[in-house]
């Protein structure tokens, strides 16, 4: 349903209507270069438009939604079209070229998935979940693409061709996407059953998660029963609707909306990074920076187990009484006592990172060859004890273990590309 063209949104100056869907309007901005807005609907459909119904203040509820997972997506440095939240019911993005495909995420059998795949029961599992593509085409019912026919099909999208490389990283992200989501929503014993995302493509040639993500995108559970389903799947099964039906759909929606709030992690974590002596400070700052881009709440501390072992264990109790995530980081040369006194006196894992020396091979020795009954492990690269440090944080915090996932995402798709120039080149 097509609505009037504002002049303004919240503070921002509308340009040309770039595009309008079923549910939304996007903007240019011409004092923002490459971003736009998009602006919600207080609409609600289904059956590819053949199910519509106005829902008054849906359009808000929407944008928080949005906005707020976003925020979450962001939060462990994923690439993103999301800027920020513009009006009650508008956001502005990144401007983006968008790739016609919808990504799919799956965890368990439902919906659709069982009337195409028959024999496949209910509530199967999917281990790793299971990612379909469907390319955006209402006419024809969006239909299932396998990524053959993404790749085969060309498409160029802001200068960018889509090809082998670009689908493999938009496959990863997605799964990604979902997983993250997964844990969060865990935090508040929701299920998430399924997903489905977009991309677009930046005037620099970035694929970002673009467009919208809210409870027109997913399937969600509470305690993981079908019964109690939040989401847009509750107005599909209406074969009549109700004035109290919408009123329904409505709450449900404002529920998830209200429950997003509750998603970020709620351990209060730290690294601590023991050095022996003031001098080992330029590698555990190393240690602590990469750290710190991980997302890790880290402290640096000075003090000798060999020469102010009282103090050590003092400090090492006060951690213990103020955290409920905790990793210990020893940095000692020479004959390492830091990190096997330290282990002998915690329950929490304690990393051995020798600072460089001429003689390091002889003096790792003692950070390998501890006691019997000490489990602290041993790496020579701060960069290594960083990122074990926030594996093992990563175990209770979501948000660390997304970021190391998008680490691994990043680096790998990195070498696709320097790969490629390299065959270009040659």
């Amino acid at each position: 349903m097509a609505q009037a063209q504002p002049k303004e949104v919240g503070g921002y100056r509308l340009g040309k209507l770039l595009i309008e869907g079923k549910t939304k309007q996007v903007f240019d901005l011409p004092d923002a270069p490459d971003h736009c807005l998009l602006l919600n609907k207080d609409r609600i459909t289904a059956g590819d438009g053949v199910k519509a119904h106005d829902l008054e203040g849906k359009a808000a509820i929407s944008n928080q939604t949005n906005a707020k997972v976003f925020e979450i997506l962001k939060s462990t440095g994923l690439k993103t079209a999301y800027v920020k939240i513009a009006s009650p019911t508008a956001f502005v993005s990144k401007k983006c070229e968008m790739i016609p495909i919808e990504w799919v995420t799956r965890r368990l059998a439902t919906g659709s998935f069982l009337k195409r795949n028959p024999g496949v029961p209910e509530g199967f599992r999917f281990t790793p979940p299971k990612q379909e593509t469907f390319y955006k085409d209402d006419a024809n019912h969006d239909p299932q693409w396998s990524e053959e026919q993404i790749i085969c099909a060309n498409f160029k999208v802001n200068g960018l061709v889509i090809g082998r490389n670009e689908v493999d990283y938009m496959r990863k992200a997605t799964i990604l996407v979902f997983e993250i989501l997964e844990k969060a929503w865990a935090l508040r014993d929701c299920a998430l059953i399924d997903m489905k995302i977009e991309f677009g493509v930046d005037s620099d040639g970035n694929i970002l998660v673009a467009d919208v993500i809210d409870s027109d995108s997913w399937r969600l559970w509470p305690s993981g029963d079908k019964r109690l389903m939040v989401d847009k799947q509750v107005y599909r099964n209406l074969s009549t609707v109700t004035a109290a039906d919408l009123d329904n759909v409505k709450r449900n929606f404002d529920w998830v909306k209200d429950q997003l709030d509750h998603l970020k992690p709620n351990v209060h974590h730290k690294v601590v990074i023991f050095m022996g002596s003031a001098a080992d400070l330029d590698h555990c700052q190393k240690i602590a920076k990469v750290g710190r881009e991980l997302g890790l709440d880290v402290d640096l501390r000075v003090t000798s187990a060999h020469k102010a072992t009282s103090e050590t264990l003092r400090v090492l109790q006060q951690y213990e009484d103020t955290h409920g995530a905790l990793v210990f980081v020893a940095v000692a040369g020479r004959s390492n006592g830091l990190g096997p006194v330290l282990s002998g006196n915690t329950s929490y894992p304690v990393i051995n990172c020798p600072p460089p020396s001429d003689k390091l091979v002889q003096d790792i020795w003692s950070s390998l060859s501890v006691p019997s009954g000490l489990g602290c492990a041993t790496v020579v690269y701060p960069d290594s004890a960083a990122l074990m440090a926030a594996q093992i944080i990563g175990l209770q915090d979501y948000t660390i273990w997304a970021r190391l996932r998008v680490k691994q995402l990043e680096m790998a798709t990195a070498l696709r590309q320097a790969d490629k120039k390299l065959n270009q080149t040659s």
